[in-house]
């Protein structure tokens, strides 16, 4: 094999895309290397180009418009220097990084005087390094002793990591990016795939145009998109209904016994509970249901039990929901119940919604878990991470952290003297915005660790400390297929921005434990969270930045001894799972619905979703105007019946309110919606020109399971607001 360094261009830098959780490959190109002239951002600097890295094994130079555009967002409004506030009603004043990092380690030995460990609490990021991510566990798990970190991951991917964790025995997507082109069908449920994984999706549509008799697409979702546009059959099922189907095609492979009772005698347990739920779900009561024809209930079924292989492909549609975990399972269900799993072109896929989730979730970013597939309610796995940390023996709690939700509700109850947030945004993407504003504004402390100036969190916040960025810093990230990419550092960060990694150690000796915190680069963070994962599902042990800077992006498993390109690209070819019996489980649960349906008050559901052309809220891709020119606004979806029935007119103006907020939006009449549901992107904050906070209508209900609130559905109304009604910009902090 050629080294993958010597492959490319001199003048250009290899790296992964900090966008969506596909992972594609990116050559970024540098002012002083492109013929043409050097373009400008409106700083007057100069703009970094793209193009799409042809040896990228995940993407095989293909990027999407969001990425082709990332240089343009590299300069743009960026924090410089740390700013300190006392109150939410002074103004910012500049500091230097040895006052910004007394305050927190001051805050923090005060608060574990005061109120212990508990009070303390970390909200990060799917857009963190792994390295990030493994010092800031470090830093809250094993130095201060809560397990109060939470990421923004809980909103996007808990529920996929909870489903996979009790159907398989661990988290981790057990399928590859080629399974893409060797399945026969394809069924895309509560996914946007072509607006929220673009690249992917054209991998999708090549094989489809390629081979058109060889592959089936079929789409689950309440609304017509790009996705389902390319589908042999749509499902628009009603809102909240995915477990119900699920189960009812469960229902007709067993009567019509197309399962794989090999594959279940040997690989499976929990069965008989399993057919004996499902016989409930037959097709007439499934079909009334979901709001959809039996025949398409029937077909669907039969295309499965038919197919050679299956693979199933999911995102927030299914996750974020009150039973995103059963639904997750239910999903694995189908696969156990006909053998579609570990082989080529079989597998239950997760597309993880962020560029480095899936590293996240390799170093224990969440608030149960610890480095290497570990729960902190495991004794051994506390015991072997604290002895590779240094720490003394029972200094990682028992009892899983405060999630995201239940972050804000210590602050409501005064219960967080300190809450650090770090590369998110969550006064814009967290559910019931203004219970969230109250609560913050509660906390004495809130830090906020950023790139970008002017988000909506920095209104709340009295620290702000400049990050450095993707770009800025050397790190990993791993993507959707388990596959890791080193992305280097190219550019000075600007100003005085550092590291996320660096800020958290340095944060960590303050406190007094120099040794743990000796890192001196990112490669030795990253060497010995690989050595944690050794013998774990997610072994990285043979993995480092100089063989990825060497070899390229490698695929997990990867313990240490692994050849490069030998890659192990599905998990389970074995029929052997991470489970005490080494079998898969079957699960099986009775449908639970909406949490909050629609009633008389509020008829209509509001389901949210993306924009192709935005990312998450807007923090980035409102610097480019190009993307801006592709979605100038927000448009609320609502289909002509509904739009009739309520005096709504074209390009009108509509009132939405649920129980806990209101808004005024223009209106997009369309039949791509179904009856009774409409939808708003959640891009645009109350700092947005044109701002419509759709997350301040959602409620906060989540999985019981996964603690992944259900962002996907709430109950609305929707009225004609006057045309001169003003933008629904809402009021920050007042």
């Amino acid at each position: 094999m050629v080294p993958f360094l010597t492959q490319q261009d001199p003048a250009t830098v290899r790296s992964q895309c900090p966008y969506c959780g596909v992972g594609c490959g990116l050559e970024m190109l540098p002012p002083a290397a492109k013929k043409q002239l050097t373009r400008r951002n409106e700083e007057g600097l100069p703009i970094w180009g793209v193009r799409g890295d042809r040896l990228h094994p995940s993407s095989h130079g293909q990027v999407c418009i969001k990425g082709a555009t990332v240089g343009e967002t590299l300069d743009a409004s960026r924090l410089e220097v740390p700013l300190h506030r006392r109150s939410l009603q002074d103004p910012f004043t500049p500091i230097s990084w040895d006052e910004a990092l007394d305050l927190i380690a001051g805050r923090i030995q005060q608060t574990l005087k005061a109120k212990g460990p508990d009070a303390i609490a970390i909200y990060g990021s799917g857009q963190f390094h792994t390295e990030d991510y493994y010092v800031a566990q470090k830093l809250m798990k094993g130095a201060i002793g809560s397990n109060n970190f939470d990421a923004n991951s809980r909103l996007c991917m808990s529920s996929a990591v909870a489903g996979y964790t009790r159907s398989l025995g661990s988290d981790g997507p057990p399928c590859c990016y080629d399974d893409i082109d060797h399945c026969d069908l394809a069924v895309l449920i509560g996914t946007n795939t072509a607006d929220c994984h673009p690249v992917l999706f054209q991998r999708l549509l090549k094989r489809k145009k390629r081979q058109p008799r060889k592959l089936k697409i079929v789409v689950v979702d309440p609304r017509s998109t790009a996705t389902s546009d390319a589908a042999d059959r749509r499902l628009a099922i009603r809102p909240g209904t995915d477990l119900v189907l699920l189960h009812g095609i469960a229902h007709l492979l067993l009567r019509r016994t197309r399962v794989d009772h090999d594959f279940i005698d040997e690989a499976t347990e929990g069965f008989e509970a399993f057919a004996t739920i499902v016989q409930a779900w037959t097709p007439a009561r499934v079909a009334g249901i979901c709001g959809i024809e039996e025949a398409d209930l029937r077909g669907l079924a039969s295309l499965w039990g038919s197919a050679h292989s299956v693979l199933s492909l999911w995102s927030m549609g299914v996750n974020q929901s009150v039973e995103g975990t059963a639904t997750v399972s239910g999903i694995v269900n189908l696969h156990l119940l006909t053998g579609q799993i570990g082989r080529p072109g079989a597998g239950p896929f997760s597309l993880t919604g962020q560029p480095n989730a899936m590293g996240g979730r390799e170093a224990g970013g969440l608030a149960h878990l610890l480095p290497g597939y570990r729960v902190v309610t495991d004794q051994t796995h506390r015991q072997e991470v604290e002895q590779a940390w240094g720490f003394p023996m029972g200094s990682i709690s028992p009892r899983p952290g405060l999630s995201a939700w239940q972050q804000v509700e210590a602050m409501e109850r005064g219960d967080l003297d300190l809450w650090w947030v770090a590369a998110t945004n969550p006064l814009v993407s967290m559910p019931n915005l203004g219970r969230v504003k109250a609560a913050v504004e509660r906390c004495p402390l809130v830090v906020l660790s950023e790139a970008y100036a002017g988000t909506e969190t920095a209104e709340y916040a009295h620290l702000l400390l400049p990050a450095a960025q993707w770009s800025e810093k050397r790190g990993t990230m791993t993507n959707s297929e388990r596959r890791v990419t080193l992305c280097p550092e190219f550019r000075r960060p600007p100003g005085q921005a550092r590291p996320d990694w660096q800020v958290f150690a340095a944060v960590g000796r303050r406190l007094g434990f120099k040794s743990q915190f000796s890192f001196e680069s990112a490669d030795q963070v990253y060497d010995e969270l690989a050595a944690l994962t050794a013998g774990r599902l997610c072994d990285l042990s043979g993995l480092s930045h100089q063989l990825l800077q060497a070899e390229g992006p490698q695929q997990w498993p990867y313990p240490a001894g692994s050849t490069p390109t030998a890659e192990a690209k599905r998990l389970y070819e074995n029929w052997v799972f991470p489970t005490p019996s080494g079998r898969a489980r079957f699960i099986a649960e009775h449908p639970l619905g909406l949490a909050e349906p629609p009633c008389d008050t509020f008829p209509l559901v509001l389901t949210v979703g993306r924009y192709l052309g935005q990312w998450h809220t807007m923090t980035r891709t409102a610097k480019v105007p190009r993307l801006m020119s592709m979605h100038p606004e927000p448009l609320l979806e609502i289909h002509p019946d509904d739009a009739l029935d309520l005096g709504l007119e074209k390009n009108g103006i509509a009132a939405v309110s649920s129980r806990r907020a209101s808004l005024v939006t223009k209106v997009l009449i369309t039949d791509r919606i179904r009856p009774g549901t409409v939808f708003l992107p959640m891009h645009w904050g109350f700092m947005q020109e044109g701002a419509c906070e759709a997350n301040a209508l959602m409620h906060e209900q989540a999985c019981q399971v996964s603690g992944q609130p259900e962002l996907k559905a709430t109950a609305v109304r929707v009225v004609p607001a006057p045309q001169s009604s003003t933008s629904s910009k809402a009021a920050g902090r007042l």
